[in-house]
């Protein structure tokens, strides 16, 4: 079920918890906003440049075995648990809540993904976007964005290389995600600036939208528009703050 709503200038496209594709693997509970693996729609191709954004919830012991990709810029953002990355390059990580991993694919890379806990549940989103170009070198990269630097407030995790600056993840592509986490009554803003796409994701909690109620596992769309436009975020649940992400895409 999809609903709109009119507010100066295109409608946001709402984008229901209960809508997405799921797949119970047993060890692995997942939600696709988008087509993925077995679940596929038509009209849910991805937005945009951002092909995929999944919900994870991964039980103790479980993982992802090794496995590759390509020409892909791959941002994992952990909600709770601690994952373990490992991959091709050499590299190895292991991501806690908050933590946020980037992983340009490029010509090509190996790399498995595991819940570092025996026992205790793996919560985490993982979402795609493509690049501007193909066949770059291969990259990977991770930081920490406690709390503190989210709450009651948006707060930039990852953009363009042609912004670099420390604190900010990058991927080779015009595209920027930020993150919120807001307590009940609270509010934050973001620009779109007219021309650009943005898709909201509601991980925890509950959320009013330009006063859109928004619940864990939705998402809102919005298309370009021909001026810039303000988007207002509220919490709205007293149990939990709103755990929010925002792309921002051409």
């Amino acid at each position: 079920m999809k609903s709109t709503q009119e507010n100066r200038g295109p409608a946001l496209e709402v984008h229901r918890a209960a809508d997405r594709g799921r797949a119970d693997y047993g060890w692995l509970q997942a939600n696709y906003s988008f087509s993925f693996a077995s679940y596929y729609d038509p009209a849910r191709q991805g937005f945009g440049l951002l092909r995929v954004l999944n919900q994870d919830m991964v039980l103790g012991g479980g993982g992802f075995a090794t496995h590759g990709h390509r020409d892909m810029e791959i941002v994992t953002f952990v909600q709770s648990g601690e994952l373990v990355h490992e991959d091709s390059m050499g590299n190895r990580g292991v991501l806690g809540p908050g933590e946020v991993q980037v992983m340009s694919a490029g010509t090509g890379i190996q790399h498995s993904e595991a819940n570092h806990s025996a026992t205790e549940p793996l919560h985490l989103l993982q979402m795609w976007v493509v690049p501007a170009e193909d066949g770059t070198a291969p990259r990977w990269e991770q930081r920490l964005s406690p709390d503190s630097e989210r709450l009651g407030r948006m707060t930039q995790l990852v953009g363009p290389h042609a912004e670099a600056r420390e604190g900010l993840l990058t991927i080779g592509q015009d595209a920027r995600l930020f993150a919120t986490l807001l307590d009940d009554g609270q509010g934050s803003e973001l620009t779109v600036p007219a021309g650009r796409r943005t898709y909201v994701h509601v991980a925890r909690g509950e959320l009013r939208l330009d006063g859109l109620a928004l619940a864990a596992g939705d998402g809102a769309s919005l298309e370009a528009a021909g001026h810039d436009r303000v988007l207002t975020f509220e919490g709205a649940g007293s149990d939990q703050p709103a755990d929010v992400v925002v792309w921002d895409l051409p």
